[in-house]
């Protein structure tokens, strides 16, 4: 639900606008509300349809340029590869990753972006050995359309056709159809992995048993064509930045063009006719004439802070002891905004069934992390996470990036053998100095100033307790006393 369509008053928005930025920690000075936004609000009904077109289309514009920065190599490397070749991450993604917001260092990803407009593309998973994986497939609109896996498929080997919008043909035998709405698919598998040398091992002989091949190649011999390499694609710059630098003209000329072979879902049809308005009709290139100039230059800024502003007023976002999330992850329907809001944070993010998120940014006081502070997070005996899958707590600096840490210590899990306190309750300690030899191991490095945490429960248990349910609640993260 737009601003526009909560409160008709001028400065009411506005007030409106600067107390739920403010509580999200957007300064009112920052977004100087008495220029660009009561500018804004002064354009009336065009300026938040514009703002309502740049939230709807923020998931596709942002795969695309994922796309373009992953695939922008002549052959596999690191965390990058081409078109249609599998990357194959040898070990966590370190301080160094930005080309995802919110990576986790839990799994080791096996990923592929692929383009099944012109023909089918087969995936073949090896025997995974009971070892926990999940394989999501996420349309050009982020949607999670098929997820195989331990949950889901369980571990054997198994082959899966992924075919685009409209095709039609016939199927190798043995070889599953998984239709996908859009010609963009991203494959973001996930391996678990404990990050030992032996494990990773393990993982490693996995992910190169994987396959993926056009279909007129499944069968046959095929070697991978080389990669075409851009040089004028910013592979520098975290590709959140590069979305929000655009202009209107730009991001809506992009959106246009990717929805041509990206389609919409029927169900947009009643928010999409509104945009012909401002210029932004499906199938159809942008007309920037029907975008007014003198607001246009506002547009990116607003609608991005809408989009964040999500955390506090958005219903379907809990707040429990300071952790925020949401059960409305990987298929979102018509939410637009919470599929841009999780498109910014935590682009890839899986359905509820397989993850949940929950994220905080202030401790149990209501105050900022610092790393100037101590804290901890203690857990009652038999009360760790319920997960089925694993569960970790990330840590990420104020832009969801990881830190860098004497440790190079991301997350922490049970991997780490977590030592309990004679009642058999635990204690996680958050800070930026060590905090002793003997409680290293429940130690999660905080960098010196602003972090943001991140709770992951993967395949969380269905059943009590359970945090899909309420049956388990998130502890809240407290200071530590001096």
């Amino acid at each position: 639900m737009t601003v526009r369509r909560i409160l008709k008053d001028r400065r009411a928005i506005l007030t409106y606008l600067s107390i739920a930025l403010a509580s999200f920690g957007i300064s009112s000075a920052r977004a100087d509300w008495d220029g660009p936004v009561l500018g804004a609000i002064e354009g009336g009904e065009d300026f938040w349809l514009a703002t309502d077109a740049y939230i709807y289309g923020y998931p596709l514009v942002t795969m695309e340029m994922t796309r373009r920065v992953i695939t922008n190599v002549a052959s596999p490397e690191g965390t990058r590869a081409p078109m249609g070749q599998l990357i194959k991450l040898r070990q966590y993604p370190n301080a160094s990753f930005k080309d995802v917001t919110a990576p986790n260092a839990d799994t080791l990803y096996t990923t592929a972006f692929i383009d099944v407009g012109k023909e089918p593309w087969i995936i073949s998973v090896p025997d995974m050995k009971g070892r926990y994986f999940l394989l999501p497939m996420l349309d050009g609109w982020t949607n999670v359309f098929q997820v195989p896996g331990k949950r889901t498929t369980g571990t054997g080997a198994q082959t899966y056709a992924i075919t685009g919008p409209g095709w039609q043909g016939t199927l190798p035998a043995g070889v599953t159809e998984y239709k996908s709405p859009t010609s963009i698919v991203w494959i973001l598998g996930r391996i678990y992995c404990t990050g030992t040398p032996d494990d990773y091992a393990a993982v490693h002989a996995l992910q190169d048993e994987f396959k993926l091949v056009p279909l007129s190649s499944y069968g046959k011999p095929y070697t991978p064509p080389a990669g075409s390499v851009d040089p004028s694609i910013d592979m520098k710059t975290a590709v959140r930045e590069q979305v929000n630098r655009m202009t209107a003209v730009e991001y809506f000329t992009l959106l246009a063009h990717l929805m041509k072979s990206n389609p919409p879902a029927a169900e947009d049809a009643p928010e999409l006719a509104k945009f012909a308005k401002i210029g932004l009709v499906p199938g159809q290139d942008f007309d920037a004439s029907k975008l007014k100039a003198d607001f246009a230059k506002r547009i990116p800024q607003v609608a991005f802070d809408r989009i964040m502003v999500q955390f506090k007023i958005n219903k379907d976002v809990k707040d429990i002891n300071g952790f925020a999330y949401t059960t409305k992850t990987g298929l979102y329907g018509t939410d637009y905004l919470m599929r841009a809001l999780v498109t910014a944070i935590g682009l890839g993010a899986n359905r509820p069934d397989d993850a949940v998120y929950p994220t905080s940014q202030k401790d149990a006081n209501g105050d900022d992390y610092d790393g100037a502070n101590s804290y901890v997070m203690h857990f009652d005996k038999g009360r760790l996470p319920p997960a089925k899958g694993f569960w970790s707590l990330t840590m990420y600096n104020s832009k969801y990036f990881f830190v860098e840490n004497p440790l190079n210590r991301y997350s922490i899990s049970a991997r780490q053998d977590l030592k309990p306190n004679a009642d058999g309750s635990v204690d996680l300690y958050i800070q930026n100095k060590s905090p002793g030899a003997d409680k290293e191991a429940n130690w999660l490095p905080a960098p010196p100033d602003k972090f943001i945490l991140m709770l992951r429960l993967y395949w969380p248990n269905p059943d009590d307790p359970s945090i899909l349910d309420g049956s388990w609640t998130i502890p809240a993260v407290k200071k530590s006393l001096p």
